[in-house]
This record gives C-alpha cells, structure tokens and sequence, in this order.
C-alpha cells in the first residue's frame, strides 16, 4: 500500500475513533468547542486530520478531554 493510502487510512481511523469518543461521551463537535473555548472550525480541522502545528495542539487538547491519552 502506497504511504498516502496509510496516511488517508490513518486519518480516517482518527476521526473515527474521536466520533466513536464523542458519541460515549453524548457530545457534539460544538459542545466540545465550546468547552474547550475553540470555534467549530478548529475542532473540526483537528478531528478530520489537520497537520499543522495548531491542528496538533488542538487533537492533544480534545485527547485529554475525551480521555483518549
């Protein structure tokens, strides 16, 4: 398998596995933004697999959060 069609792959198993959380915790993407003092966008961006540096950050903020470390 092509090293893109692992990252895709991988991307996708991310954003399922926060789905998966939110959805134990009966919690939207903007409820977590809220709490979280982000906006929709960023969440959305980190949870769909965004590479830069803030994405980062973001997805280690929503892992503790939702428990996922």
């Amino acid at each position: 398998m092509p090293i893109e069609e692992k990252l895709e792959s991988a991307k996708k198993q991310m954003e399922q596995d926060f789905k998966i959380a939110l959805i134990k915790k009966n919690m939207t993407q903007a409820e977590l933004a809220d709490l979280l003092n982000l906006s929709r966008s960023q969440v959305n961006k980190a949870i769909k697999g965004g590479t830069n540096k803030s994405d980062v950050e973001v997805r280690k903020k929503i892992y503790k959060f939702l428990g996922m470390e």
